[in-house]
């Protein structure tokens, strides 16, 4: 094929899978992995691709390239521009999209770095993973294993983004804690919380908003937060309520 007719080509693809976490909503997904190690997630493999074949030797690498759409960003014909604003820059300076990982692409594609920490094959093929920055139901469509040793570069340049992000302290209402106490997974929730909301998921455009109440889906639950000026200006971020989400349908490929 000539090089104008791979530029009109359109090409097929088909998930392996499905990511199963405990973030049902875009909102409070940490922006990058790694950042809430407390996340329950799996990936949740399909026919014909849950063949024990096809992972024969996966279990030897401790972490995996996850290549995944971001199914509830918008159409990338409607959706994509091509300057965007990175939360990093508080939302108000635009980059070049490739110079960001906006979900707002040409073609919602995104690339994950999972921690492999399990591979249960009682029921089908799923791959218990670690540090997922991935809502629940997401597609992926393929899985490659990290290699340190020629992915790692700790002498690269990352532009605007040279370090993570600085967390916020987080505190909890007695009201909160008697929820959490009340749970069988109640100390990994408040753990997972603390980890998510420590990062400030509020978008940038709101951080100079007090008084009001957040909400974020996590697992089945609905945590309602509210931003705190504590001493010497220290923001905090107060965990006011914690309430059972309502029903909501499942909207993961079958």
């Amino acid at each position: 094929m000539t090089p104008s007719s791979l530029l009109a080509a359109h090409y097929t693809m088909q998930p392996i899978g499905h990511i199963a976490s405990d973030f049902p909503d875009k909102f409070g997904v940490p922006r990058q992995p790694g950042l809430a190690p407390a996340a329950r997630a799996s990936l949740v493999l399909v026919p014909p691709f849950d063949d024990p074949l096809a992972i024969r030797g996966l279990d030897t690498f401790s972490h995996l390239w996850l290549t995944f759409i971001f199914h509830l960003s918008p159409e990338p014909s409607t959706a994509w521009t091509p300057l965007v604003r990175p939360p990093r820059l508080g939302g108000n300076t635009k980059v070049g999209v490739f110079a960001s990982r906006s979900t707002h692409r040409p073609n919602r594609l995104g690339l994950s770095l999972v921690e492999l920490r399990d591979i249960d094959t009682h029921r089908g093929i799923r791959l218990v993973l670690g540090g997922c920055d991935l809502v629940d139901g997401t597609p992926v469509l393929d899985i490659k294993p990290y290699l340190p040793w020629a992915e790692a570069r700790p002498e690269a340049r990352a532009g605007y983004a040279p370090e993570a992000p600085p967390q916020l302290a987080v505190r909890f209402s007695d009201e909160a804690d008697a929820a959490l106490d009340e749970r069988d997974d109640g100390d990994s929730l408040r753990e997972l919380i603390r980890q998510v909301l420590a990062q400030d998921p509020r978008p940038a455009y709101h951080r100079r908003t007090a008084e009001r109440i957040y909400g974020v889906r996590l697992r089945d639950v609905d945590v309602r937060f509210q931003v705190m000026e504590a001493a010497l200006g220290q923001t905090v971020l107060r965990v006011v309520e914690i309430a059972p989400s309502p029903p909501r349908c499942d909207t993961r490929p079958v």
